[in-house]
């Protein structure tokens, strides 16, 4: 069994919603129902109530959620209780990244911070965990890294507590539409297309953060845009492929693309108005309690960023 099934299903138990906790979960809802359906299978017994609505857990649901519960607290605490063991990795920086950025921003940043500190290749020890947006914030949430590097859009902030979490800025990045280009250097396709004849869609899943950024563009374009999604995941690597194959149209972070647009393999499609926006690259930390001890390596990273300011 996955223990992500466990909190899949008290997270559907609290929102009582098959929709609204696959989006909340960062997955579509069929793949979120799928792993209810395994969980079920697990448990040898039917855990939801499928004929109501809003959806109601069975008997047989209810008492599987306060085992649920017990199971995800103990994990947590043997996490925690693990953590006292690992005096020997305090010299390790841990971060939580989304996979975008593991992909794209986070290995130049990374440099770029030990070439300002003069930092050998031993002299700051990192390691990274790349997953999608909402599990990269719970292992901060739950202790599991130090520090997390996120997008951030005012649109779309991150549920983290100001007063619990504090951050910094380390750039900024646009989300715009690319294609692959043709021998003429210009993108095999056009927007914003036509009712008849609309434009193939690369689309991040449902419920990821980028697929709210780019509905937050499409929104606000001048013109309606004729789309036809033909393809869809929630990591912009995998649209990058597509697009590049010649798929279709996918809405990208120009880190993941500025190489391949110098070489002529993708270029921006645009209309007269361009159809991009601008998010944030943030740092996340817990802030630091009186009792609690900072790995001096992540106190030190962080005097350093906040020191430099964006770059």
């Amino acid at each position: 069994m996955d223990t992500k099934w466990l909190e899949d299903f008290v997270s559907l138990a609290e929102t009582r919603s098959f929709s609204r906790s696959a989006q909340l979960r960062h997955v579509t809802q069929p793949a979120f129902s799928r792993r209810i359906q395994a969980l079920e299978a697990w448990a040898g017994v039917d855990l939801v109530d499928r004929s109501s609505y809003p959806t109601r857990l069975t008997s047989a649901g209810e008492t599987f959620l306060a085992q649920a519960l017990e199971i995800l607290d103990a994990l947590q605490a043997t996490r925690n209780l693990m953590g006292s063991h690992q005096s020997a990795g305090q010299d390790m920086v841990e971060f939580a990244v989304p996979h975008t950025l593991a992909f794209t921003f986070f290995p130049h940043w990374l440099m770029d911070v030990k070439t300002r500190l003069r930092a050998g290749p031993g002299e700051l020890k990192t390691r990274l965990t790349a997953s999608n947006v909402h599990d990269a914030v719970l292992r901060l949430t739950e202790g599991g890294c130090d520090l997390l590097i996120a997008y951030h859009h005012p649109s779309q902030p991150l549920q983290l507590s100001a007063e619990r979490y504090e951050s910094l800025s380390l750039g900024h990045e646009t989300l715009a539409p690319y294609a692959k280009a043709g021998d003429d250097g210009r993108p095999l396709f056009r927007l914003p297309g036509r009712p008849r004849d609309p434009v193939p869609f690369l689309s991040y899943a449902s419920g990821a953060y980028m697929a709210r950024l780019v509905e937050l563009i499409l929104k606000q374009a001048r013109e309606p845009l004729h789309l036809e999604a033909i393809y869809e995941t929630d990591m912009a690597e995998g649209l990058k492929a597509m697009a590049l194959e010649g798929h279709g149209v996918a809405f990208l972070p120009f880190s993941s693309v500025h190489n391949e647009l110098r070489a002529g393999r993708l270029a921006a499609v645009s209309q007269p108005v361009p159809l991009e926006l601008t998010m944030e690259v943030r740092i996340f930390r817990e802030r630091a309690a009186p009792a609690r001890h900072v790995k001096p390596g992540v106190e030190a990273l962080w005097e350093f960023i906040g020191a430099q300011g964006e770059p």
